[in-house]
């Protein structure tokens, strides 16, 4: 386990290829300028299903959005935060009301609370980590000759 953020190197590529494929991004809207708005394109190359949700409740990149998790009214595998780290407790819990199977905390996104709780509930978890940098060293890894 990585001291630092909590997270094992499988749980990390367990979440990105068989977790699922439904992700609802925690403050992702339709500024372009936003590091949500980025991660949120490598995912959708990667063959995620992203799901916008802000207080806005804008639609982004042709997906509807919805202002909280709990307004979502189908599945969500994983839910990736994109929030301050003091509202981020929050929002893990309301990842586990949703039945959510796992929840990730971006760069900088770090509450050790959260972390603990989200695992006790049975939940994988990544704290303080880019799932578009994990992507693309878990395609490095997987290519041909790359051993």
């Amino acid at each position: 386990m990585d001291a630092d953020t909590g997270a094992l190197p499988e749980t990390i590529s367990r979440i990105l290829t068989s977790t699922g494929d439904t992700w609802a991004v925690v403050g992702l809207s339709n500024n372009e300028s936003r590091a949500a708005y980025g991660v949120a394109e490598v995912l959708r190359r990667f063959g995620k299903r992203v799901v916008p949700v802000h207080p806005k409740a804008e639609p982004v990149g042709g997906e509807r959005g919805y202002a909280s998790l709990a307004d979502i009214p189908f599945d969500v595998d994983v839910v990736d935060v994109f929030v301050n780290s003091d509202l981020a407790g929050r929002v893990a819990d309301e990842a586990v009301a949703i039945g959510a199977k796992a929840v990730w905390f971006q760069l900088g996104v770090i509450d050790q609370e959260a972390y603990e709780r989200t695992r006790a509930a049975g939940l994988d978890m990544v704290m303080d980590r880019c799932p578009a940098i994990e992507i693309g060293a878990l395609e490095r890894r997987e290519a041909p000759g790359s051993r």
